[in-house]
């Protein structure tokens, strides 16, 4: 049975499943290596618009695999620390892909789970769905998944969910801004497509530079030097063969090329 499938649509619109429910979709080694390569043949697709993470059976991920634990607790400094590298290659990789990316949660997502979530751009959850920061049950802490973590759902949040490791529902997900959205679970792939086909009416070249200005103008101060950055960045997409296409197309009052 592959742990990971990886599908493209003829859309454009590539379908990523952690095929492991029989363990909850908890992750180890190897999956953490499959979800890496498979994230970074999506990256370096040009053809793939959108991207949707999703998981098979009842839970979206329980974390941490315990067979891959057992393994970690006898391994030295060194070995964890290699490990530790590959899980945070593969949420980088995630984290910065330049397709928009949907999480969808249909249940469970523990532990290391939390950090997928984070990293992607859109997060649809199912009403059962329920999230623990549980790391410090067994002595741990969530370091490696804590800067998307963070990002998504502020220091302040972090700051109970961290210590606490208190398991929280779809709707607080919600309001700590780490789920986009909840839905009845029998509407969670209709929101999703709904979001696919929203990503899919725009400018394939625009999305992509939409998502980057984020990483590129986040955080830093309003100053000369980003305002000259801003500046750079619509004038360069105003004369690329989209931006013309999507200007003319919106002037003539037609449907652009790409839909």
């Amino acid at each position: 049975m592959d742990t990971i499938k990886s599908e493209i649509d003829s859309r454009g619109v590539a379908r990523v499943t952690i095929n492991n429910p029989d363990k909850h979709n908890a992750f180890d080694d190897q999956i953490i290596t499959q979800l890496t390569q498979a994230f970074v043949a999506i990256a370096n697709n040009a053809d793939v618009r959108v991207m949707v993470l999703g998981s098979a059976g009842k839970s979206f991920s329980a974390g941490a695999d315990l067979g891959w634990m057992q393994r970690m607790a006898n391994y030295s400094y060194k070995e964890n620390l290699r490990d530790s590298h590959a899980l945070a290659k593969m949420l980088q990789t995630l984290n910065t892909m330049p397709q928009p990316t949907i999480a969808r949660i249909q249940g469970a997502a523990f532990g290391g789970a939390v950090g997928l979530v984070s990293c992607c751009d859109i997060a649809i959850a199912a009403k059962p769905a329920s999230f623990s920061l549980s790391e410090v049950k067994i002595g741990l802490v969530p370091a490696t998944i804590s800067p998307y973590v963070i990002a998504a759902i502020g220091e302040r949040a972090s700051r109970r969910y961290f210590v606490t490791a208190e398991r929280f529902d779809a709707e607080t997900a919600e309001q700590l801004g780490l789920v986009s959205e909840v839905t009845k679970v029998e509407e969670l792939d209709t929101k999703i497509e709904e979001i696919v086909a929203a990503v899919l009416a725009n400018s394939p070249a625009a999305v992509k530079a939409a998502k980057q200005l984020i990483f590129d103008t986040s955080g830093k101060p309003i100053n000369e030097s980003l305002i000259n950055q801003t500046c750079e960045t619509i004038a360069a997409i105003r004369v690329s063969e989209e931006g013309q296409e999507g200007l003319k197309a919106f002037l003539e009052k037609r449907a652009p090329k790409w839909i």
